[in-house]
Formats: structure tokens, sequence, C-alpha cells
């Protein structure tokens, strides 16, 4: 079973990997012998206070004894979803696993939300989704073995009133990976999707700064567990999808919620 789930040989591009559950999925992929391309934006690592993370996530990657490289994108720009592929393929000689992890939310009740916001959320979320799929597909299915996996979230299943932009698009790429799903599997290209819980991430310090604030929504959010996962804790399922562990596995949206996304449970109902 260690042969399953080795990613020896394999090269995966990563997208938002520089932070949060990105970096944790690229230093996994690096553990089980992945070469592993790491986009970032660099303009966005310095707004969250971070401007040496991805050089950091690089460092950590090569520590790990393969191949890394950095590929720098703003995923708003069009177009920039193929370049940041060519990109990686050029330095990395391929890519055979993708994994669309970065996106953007706004916050704000539904009639606050800016066309601004509306846009660059569509931007982030879902176009550049496609421009990556575009250009990483075809190669893999020439090859006859490929990996995708786009990264969900909960709010698929439970959509926030206040992340309702954000949560339609996330619907909207696990619709598109579904569709993909069908197509590319008889070709040896596995396409799924991971939904993430509530997990702890730079996205979310903001509140987290405020402990007593944090624990509240923690135990609201992530109910009935009461608690948020770590990056790390993404990993076991990313590497199962990504791996030859998947390879009669096309379609799936896991859920890796700890059971959030489920119905809350009640006491029947009396005769």
């Amino acid at each position: 079973m260690t042969d399953r789930f080795s990613m020896a040989r394999r090269r995966a591009l990563i997208t938002g990997a520089s932070m949060s559950i990105g970096r944790s999925l690229a230093l996994a992929f690096a553990d089980h012998g992945a070469a592993v391309a790491i986009h970032h934006s660099a303009e966005a690592d310095a707004r969250a206070g971070l401007p040496a993370a991805g050089r950091e996530t690089l460092a950590e990657v090569r520590r790990r004894g393969v191949a890394g490289c950095l590929v720098d994108g703003d995923l708003a720009a069009v177009g920039s979803g193929r370049r940041i592929v060519d990109d990686a393929i050029a330095a990395l000689g391929g890519v055979d696993v993708l994994v669309v992890c970065a996106s953007v939310q706004t916050r704000a009740p539904f009639l606050e939300v800016t066309a601004e916001a509306i846009e660059r959320q569509v931007a982030i979320d879902f176009r550049a989704t496609i421009e990556l799929l575009q250009a990483a597909l075809p190669p893999m299915r020439e090859r006859g073995w490929g990996r995708v996996l786009t990264i969900g979230s909960i709010n698929q299943a439970r959509p926030s009133p206040d992340l309702a932009v954000y949560a339609a698009l996330k619907a909207a790429q696990l619709n598109l990976a579904v569709n993909l799903a069908r197509e590319y599997a008889p070709h040896g290209v596995m396409i799924n999707n991971l939904a993430p819980g509530l997990v702890a991430t730079e996205r979310n310090r903001w509140i987290r700064d405020d402990e007593y604030a944090w624990r509240t929504f923690e135990a609201s959010a992530a109910a009935p567990f009461g608690r948020a996962a770590t990056p790390d804790e993404m990993t076991g399922a990313a590497l199962l999808l990504c791996s030859e562990a998947a390879s009669y596995i096309a379609g799936v949206d896991l859920m890796v919620t700890a059971g959030a996304h489920l119905p809350a449970s009640g006491r029947p109902p009396r005769a």
C-alpha cells in the first residue's frame, strides 16, 4: 500500500501554495516524493504580512530532497492560469498533478457585495480554474495519467449568508470538476473535489487574534466536532486523491468537515 500512496516521479502544481492548506499540501506531496511547483501571488503574500512565504515554502520542499520551483501570478488576470501551467511545465518538465487551491472570498451581506468584489471572486475562484484545466488536461490525457484536485468548501453544502458569491462559485467549480471527471477518467486522468470545513488558516486569522471570538465561532461553525481543522488535516484526503491510490476514483466530492456538513441531529418526532 505504501507504493499506492507514493508520488515519486510525479510533478505537482499547487495554486495558492505559499501558506495555509496549499502549503501543507506542497510539503505533504514533497514528503511522498513529488516535485512541486508552488504557485503564489507575491503581492497577496505581502498583503497578508508574509512576504517571504513563497520562498520559505520552496525551501521546505527542497529540503525534502525533491525538485521545486516558485511560480508567481495573480489569478485575477486574464490568461494567468494558462501561463502558470506553462511556467510549471517549463520548470519541472511536465505537470502530472494539478491542485486548484487558491481562492478569495468577500464576507459581506449579499446586498452589500460590490461589483468589484464580485468580479474578483469570479475571476480567481472560477475563471482561473477553467484556464488552469484547459492548459493542464491535454498533456495528462496524452500521457494517459493525471490527477486534478479542486479545493472546494463546506459552503457548497451549507452556504453562509455572508459568503453567497463565494459559495455559489465553489458549487460551480464542483459542477465543472464532476462534468470533466466523466470525460477524462477513461484516459487515466482522475478529477475530484475536496471540500474542507472550517480550517484555521491565514484567511481567518483576523478572528483568531481574539481568542474568545474564535472559540465561539469555532464551536458554532465546526459543530458537531467543536474545533477547526489544521491545514495538515487536509493532506491525507488530498494524498489519496492525487496518488495512484485514486486509480478508480473519479468525480468524488470528498467532504473533510468532521461532520459539519451533515444535517443537525434531533430527536425523532413523538408518535
